[in-house]
Order: C-alpha cells, then structure tokens, then sequence
C-alpha cells in the first residue's frame, strides 16, 4: 500500500518550505457567492515549487518527491501537465502533486479566502471539477478536504477527506476498505486509516469519473458518521484542493476546470468580520519590528499576519495573534518586507488589510543604520496613488536629521510630495529632513506623503526604500 497523500506531503522539505498552498476562495457576506476566478495570464511552472494566483485560487506545481524536470501550463481555472520526467515507486509515494486550491493549508492562503470556517456555519458547499485523463501511466486524480479542531493552518491538519475521482496502475489509498457510501448520486467505496500524523478517509470510484459537481458538506457528513475521530461541526473546513497525483507519467493530464463557494448556515452565527485598518511599523532594526493596525469591526476572535519579501514574491503567514499588534523577528538587514493582516472568527476570514512595505535596517555601522523608511498606501486609483511614508529611528541615540527615498517603480512618475518638496533623480524620490521634523528620539517616527502616477493597466506600487542619517 502506498503511504496517504497527507503523509506523503508532511514526509519532504517541500513542507518545510510550506508549499502547500490552498484551494480558491469565497467572498464575505451572508452568502459567500460562488468563487469567479478572473481570467489569468497563462503560465507555464516548471520551478520546483512554482506558483501561480489564478483569480482567487492558487494553482501550484509542487514537484516534491523527484529531482526530474515537472512543468504545468496553467489557465485561468486549470492546468496541464506538459512534461514529467519522474518516477516513483508505486508502493509509495508518487512524484509529486500538481494542484489547484482554495483555503489556508501549511502556512500559504489563497488570495481573500474565508477559510477556515467553523462547519455548523456553513450552509452548503458547491463546488465543481472537471478533469482529462491520459490512458498510459500510473496517477491518481483527487480532490482533497481538510478539516481541522482549530483555525491553525501552519501544520498538519486533523483530518483529511480524499475523493479519487480516477486511478491508473497498482496504487490505492491508505488503511483498508470498510464499506461504501451514496454521495453526490454515486457510490463509493470508503477507505479508513491514519498515517501517524492524522487520520485519513478516502473514497473511491469504481470508475474514471470526468467531471462532477457537488456539495463538499455530503462528504464531511458521511465521514463524521464513522468515528468521533474525524471531526464535528465545531470543527474548521480550512481548505479544499484538487489536482493529480502522478508516479509514472502523466503528461497531458488535465485540470479543465475548478470552482468552489461557500453558503452559510442558519442560526445566530457570528458574521465575517470587517477588514483591519492599514498596518503601521515601529521599532523596526536590522532583524525585527513590531506592526500595528486598527481593529476590524464586528466579532474577531484573531488576526492572521501574512509577509512576503521584494514586490512578487508569495505570501505566507507568519503570525496569529489575538490583539492588534505583531512583533516580526529573525528578519534580514537591508531587507524589503510587504505586511497584510486580516481578522479571523468563526464565520470565517475577513478581506485583507491595506499592504504595508518597510526595509529593515542595516547593521551598525552600516549605511543606513540610525533609521528606517517604511510605506503604506494612503489612497490608489486608476492611473495614481498617495503614500504616507514613514521615517522612524531604529538607532539607540537621537538623530539630528535624515534624509528618506522611495524608489519609484519603472513607468512610474513622480507627481508631488509633501511637506516639503522632493528631489527627484531618475525613480528615486528623496525627501530630506526640515529644521522642524529633523530630531528623532530612539523609536520616534515622523511622516511625509508622496504622490506619484502610473499606466491604467498597472496596479504596483513602490517597494523599495532606505534612508540615511548626517
């Protein structure tokens, strides 16, 4: 038997690198409306661990447990597996696990999901997929369901649900068939086990299934009718994800489609909350700083705080506080860090808190030790945007002065700052410090706004950001 796809996943360094990332999302209200995944730009994945936002899913390559080349070709829903070179031993683990999901899992959430989500909150929840098979090679074709005691998403999950909608070759689940199940108008043959981290149910079709729509709950119900172990409905749905799992081959499988959304309940559940105000940062130094943000409206049992590095890179949670205020350590010096929080209760996750970017500062002795730059986005349109940019000493002594640059990024133009005027050389914009607002305390921030203006097609904004002191 090979080992489930849960322990398969938690057995790599892939894990480490918390790349396993969730299954498309669901908008706020008293209906989550059916996730619409705007189209994408088309791209082709062969890095190792390469993703993609795909409208409010996450599409990943995921080549996991093999050196050999995987790539996908993704679209806006979907993709396709258009070479792998691995291959596995069909008594245990496959290659890798090429997908396409919505919700929070190891750590990554898809693009404004309110997962998790207690369970007695939802209503229903519809989804649909649609696959390509290839006749040749050894895979499987699932649809993973996580369910968890909690709303930690940074690990292993309690529970995890597999339908296998397909499998090719001398593969199956793990444990041991112990009966069968009518779900979505078909019949299953159920498999119960435990990997040693969770406990794992699968269901099985006794034949290629290509497509199908259904409600996720048929199969969260049925399998809390087999054991206490699995879960109840104080439980969390943290994520669903679909995709392949290949040991042999699989070039041409297909993904044609995903979609997934989220009803809620009756009763007097709590609803989501509002979004938490734009983060500020303070006592940022060469490998650390605290964040600040106003509170969310409405019930909030948590925060989740997510970071990424540069302007492209992905996201990933990094803190889960219950008050309004995260201290981030362990960073780099010199380094550009982006920050957005949203709050979290039982209805689900809020939409997400303006993005906060700040550069942390160099050593002592460095060039820029003595102060930080940091941004936030006051207000953006189409065409434009402000700044507040915030200057802070991150030194042990005062300061008589600094001197803080933005740098623009390209096809951007500087349009104005504020309360003095900027020097502008090329896409840096550099604002130095007034007799007024010059001396800064060990901790004290003062701030200056910038306006700049940007192509209708282009929705950046600047990352980029250091300062110096006399």
């Amino acid at each position: 038997m090979s080992p489930s796809t849960t322990d398969r996943r938690r057995s790599t360094p892939r894990l480490l690198l918390a790349f396993v990332t969730m299954l498309a999302t669901l908008t706020a209200g008293m209906v989550t409306a059916v996730v619409g995944a705007a189209p994408a730009s088309a791209a082709t994945i062969c890095e190792q661990y390469g993703t993609v936002d795909a409208g409010s899913y996450v599409i990943q390559n995921n080549r996991w447990g093999t050196g050999a080349t995987q790539c996908i070709d993704t679209t806006a829903n979907g993709f396709t597996i258009t070479q792998q070179d691995g291959v596995g031993n069909t008594s245990g683990t496959p290659v890798s696990y090429p997908s396409i999901f919505l919700g929070c899992h190891y750590s990554t959430c898809s693009p404004g999901t309110p997962l998790p989500k207690q369970l007695s909150t939802i209503g229903s929840a519809p989804t649909s997929i649609g696959y390509t098979y290839t006749s040749s090679g050894t895979y499987n074709a699932s649809y993973d369901i996580w369910l968890n005691a909690n709303t930690d998403v940074s690990g292993v999950q309690d529970t995890e649900i597999m339908i296998w909608f397909n499998r090719q070759g001398s593969i199956q689940p793990i444990g041991s068939q112990t009966g069968t199940a009518t779900i979505a108008g078909r019949t299953w043959a159920v498999w119960t086990g435990n990997n040693g981290s969770n406990n794992v149910v699968s269901y099985v079709s006794a034949s290629p299934i290509g497509s199908l729509s259904f409600d996720v709950m048929g199969f969260v119900d049925d399998t809390f009718t087999r054991g206490a172990q699995y879960g109840d409905a104080s439980w969390y749905l943290t994520s669903v994800q679909a995709g392949f799992e290949p040991w042999i081959g699989g070039v041409g499988l297909t993904v044609n489609s995903f979609s997934a959304s989220v009803t809620n309940g009756g009763g007097t559940e709590p609803t989501v909350p509002g979004a938490p105000g734009t983060p500020t940062t303070s006592n940022v130094t060469s490998s650390g700083l605290t964040l600040g943000w106003a509170a969310a409206s409405g019930t909030v049992t948590g925060y989740q705080v997510e970071r990424a590095t540069g302007s492209g890179d992905a996201w990933a949670l990094v803190g889960s506080p219950a008050a309004t205020t995260f201290t981030d350590t362990g960073l780099a010096a010199g380094t550009t860090y982006r920050y957005r929080v949203r709050a979290v209760n039982g209805a689900g996750t809020s939409a997400y808190s303006p993005v906060t970017t700040v550069t942390t500062s160099l050593p002592d002795g460095g060039g820029s030790a003595g102060c930080t730059t940091s941004a936030a986005v006051q207000n953006q349109w189409t065409g434009g945007y402000t700044l507040t940019v915030t200057v802070t000493n991150s030194g042990t002594s005062s300061i008589s002065g600094w001197r803080s640059t933005v740098t623009l990024p390209a096809g951007h133009t500087h349009a104005g700052s504020w309360p003095a005027a900027a020097t502008v050389s090329g896409q840096t914009v550099t604002e130095a410090s007034q007799s007024w607002n010059g001396s800064l305390a060990p901790g004290q921030s003062v701030t200056w706004g910038l306006q700049a203006t940007r192509p209708t097609s282009d929705s950046s904004v600047p990352t980029a950001f250091a300062c110096t002191t006399p």
